[in-house]
């Protein structure tokens, strides 16, 4: 007869106010504000998960949740509020500490693709948007880099989130007529790089000498030329800036690139997490 008490954790449920938690362990890490801050604004009661505690010396010391109790604090605005606590009474401080070090070692993160698709079922409008506009130009969003699939799901997020609708539609239509849907040509560099162009120069971008001029240079052509100025997407935007203006009697100017705010908003600034 199989013994399940080796495979259920010898645990009870309680709801504890915030303010009878500590959380001041030594193998705590630091809190995040910027964390703490996206997840107040974008609150949402059925992604607070149950507290992890050890209950030692009668105090119940938190051994996994504790931006999950600032979350509810900052949103409540009150460490009276109570959440749920999963609590273990059996466990010494040293045995708290490796299982708060090892919590996440065999957990399998979800991929940008995973969470796509998850909210394409949950009838999200920003997913729903973002396929059908690569839909439009018979593409897919793919989980791997393939013909015909985009998997720089992650870009696709960041461009029509930061820059908008229109922005994402003319940078897919400048890919795909440029390179002629080449695979390589729609990486996350690529694709943000190019929208950082229709941003700065608008109708100044001629979509004919764009196609013209940039797809008479390979992908590994351009990904070389942008690597070697080492700053992400806007070195791609720079190099393909100067193969744009390469023997062009009327250049874009440099300058609307480089001194663009809203181009060179730091890409970490997506509403993301």
């Amino acid at each position: 007869m199989t013994d399940y008490k080796k495979f259920v954790p010898n645990v009870h449920y309680e709801l504890i106010p915030l303010k009878n938690l500590v959380s001041n362990q030594e193998y705590q890490r630091d809190l995040s504000e910027a964390y703490i801050r996206r997840a107040v604004e974008n609150f949402d009661l059925y992604q607070i998960n149950p507290v992890k505690v050890s209950r030692r010396d009668g105090l119940n010391y938190v051994i996994n949740g504790q931006h999950t109790i600032e979350i509810v604090a900052r949103k409540s605005e009150s460490r009276e509020t109570p959440v749920w606590c999963m609590i273990y009474d059996d466990l010494e401080y040293t045995h708290e500490a490796d299982i708060f070090a090892n919590q996440q070692k065999y957990v399998k993160p979800l991929t940008p693709y995973d969470i796509f698709a998850a909210n394409i079922e949950a009838g999200n409008e920003e997913q729903l948007t973002l396929k059908a506009i690569v839909e439009s130009y018979n593409m897919r969003i793919s989980k791997t880099k393939c013909y015909g699939g985009i998997c720089a799901i992650s870009a696709l997020e960041y461009i029509y989130r930061t820059f908008g609708y229109s922005v994402l539609d003319q940078t897919l239509k400048l890919c795909i007529a440029t390179w002629e849907g080449e695979v390589n040509s729609f990486g996350a560099n690529m694709l943000k790089g190019i929208a950082k162009l229709v941003v700065a120069y608008g109708d100044e971008l001629d979509e004919n000498i764009f196609k013209e001029k940039l797809g008479a240079y390979s992908i590994n052509k351009i990904v070389r030329s942008a690597t070697e100025r080492n700053n992400g997407s806007t070195g791609y935007a720079e190099a393909m800036l100067d193969f744009y203006n390469k023997r062009l009697k009327n250049p874009l100017h440099k300058g609307k690139l480089k001194n663009n705010k809203f181009v060179n908003i730091p890409e970490y600034s997506a509403k993301s997490f």
